[in-house]
């Protein structure tokens, strides 16, 4: 109660001051608010920002911790196969090690910690500066952003990569609930464009693969080492030493978050049950990138393109695979989900995870420099969500004034 009590003097001394929203926004984010609702026009539910906020990031941070597990499970698998020694993943042995955690946490822990203290500092400023409360919008941001770069991210990078996606992608809209594109991948749009040899290639996705690669230069198998994604090595024409089992359970290179489709798919189970996220999307952004996947299986198959082609890796994998390799599974469950950038109507939501998946897998293939078009596909739909809301309003609304007119008829 001490600590309750001092916060609440503190919301008094300064209410109606500039450091208002900075001391609300503390005292809220560990109590409850002082009042609630009463007026008879207000829907009364149990649920509110912060608590739908709070349930995202417990579908988060499963894949967080196997993220840190496998961060540091790629640096020493990488470490024996440049001498040689292969490496193979398992559940109970050599996977949930305390080596591979606290080589894991080292690197990772410190994106989080970036991630919130320059996305929270600069919504505080923002707050301040602009006289409005801080929004509970960024604890999902703070928490997708660390899982949607590579290990080895330079942290001044990410820091000035969230400067950019919150100022851009969110307050210059107004904030929680305005914004027209989704923050994180803002975020890493940013990084994208702005440093691509930190995002892309064969040795950003393992820790050290740089330095060890400079290292071993001479006469070593520098492949091993490499830290290839499954996407890259496809896209290369390359041959791909994970199996179906080791890209579901997670056990490759990748982005910290994306690589477990199981937990994936049970953070999709909690967001559809808690009704955060939305089923519709979810299946439909899978079901448009299956599409596109038997597609380019068909066009392979009827020979109109053959194995000489630099499209033919990726358009030669079966199209189901598609499914569990990249971060397609993980746009779809976190991203395209977003409530505020993604379409409102239930038609509209059908027509917009669909155009997602689809696009996602058609960058995929025609992009080999950079072999993953989730994010830049999601950002595109989330500029046309809008758009494909109007028309589905529209097309009701033309129905129903047919209805009327036979009724009056």
């Amino acid at each position: 109660m001490g600590l309750k009590h001092k916060l609440h003097t503190l919301k008094e001394k300064y209410k109606g001051k500039k450091m208002a929203p900075a001391f609300n926004a503390l005292h809220t984010f560990l109590y409850l608010p002082n009042f609630t609702t009463q007026g008879g026009t207000h829907v009364k539910a149990a649920d509110d920002l912060k608590r739908t906020m709070n349930v995202v990031i417990m579908a988060l941070v499963p894949c967080l911790i196997f993220g840190i597990f496998n961060a540091g499970f790629q640096h020493y698998a990488a470490v024996d196969a440049a001498q040689g020694i292969l490496t193979e993943p398992s559940l109970f042995g050599n996977f949930f090690t305390m080596d591979n955690f606290i080589l894991g946490a080292w690197k990772i822990i410190p994106l989080v910690a970036i991630s919130y203290g320059v996305g929270l500092g600069v919504e505080f400023l923002f707050a301040i500066i602009k006289g409005h409360e801080v929004e509970e919008g960024y604890l999902v941001t703070g928490m997708l952003v660390p899982l949607i770069v590579p290990v080895d991210i330079p942290l001044w990078m990410l820091a000035v990569a969230v400067i950019f996606g919150v100022v851009i992608g969110k307050e210059v809209f107004g904030g929680t609930g305005m914004n027209i594109l989704n923050p994180a991948l803002t975020i890493r749009a940013f990084l994208f464009f702005a440093y691509p040899t930190w995002m892309s290639g064969d040795k950003v996705w393992v820790h050290g693969a740089v330095d060890r690669a400079k290292e071993l230069q001479a006469g070593a198998n520098l492949d091993a080492i490499s830290g290839e994604t499954i996407l890259g090595a496809y896209a290369q024409g390359q041959s791909v030493v994970y199996d179906y089992w080791d890209m579901f359970w997670g056990f490759i290179p990748g982005s910290v978050g994306e690589t477990s489709k199981v937990l994936i798919i049970v953070g999709a189970l909690l967001l559809i049950f808690t009704k955060i996220g939305s089923w519709r999307i979810i299946i439909s952004t899978l079901i448009g990138a299956l599409v596109m996947g038997l597609i380019f299986n068909g066009v392979v198959s009827a020979g109109w393109i053959d194995d000489t082609s630099k499209f033919y890796g990726l358009m030669d994998v079966p199209f189901w695979q598609h499914l569990i390799i990249g971060s397609i599974l993980f746009g779809a469950v976190y991203m395209a989900t977003d409530p505020v950038t993604a379409s409102q109507t239930n038609k509209g939501k059908w027509i917009y995870g669909f155009l997602i998946g689809f696009i996602s897998i058609l960058i995929r293939v025609f992009n080999p420099a950079y072999p993953e078009g989730v994010f830049l596909a999601i950002l595109l739909m989330n500029v046309f969500a809008p758009t494909i809301d109007h028309y589905v309003v529209q097309g009701n609304i033309k129905r129903r004034m047919k209805r009327l007119k036979v009724k009056t008829a």
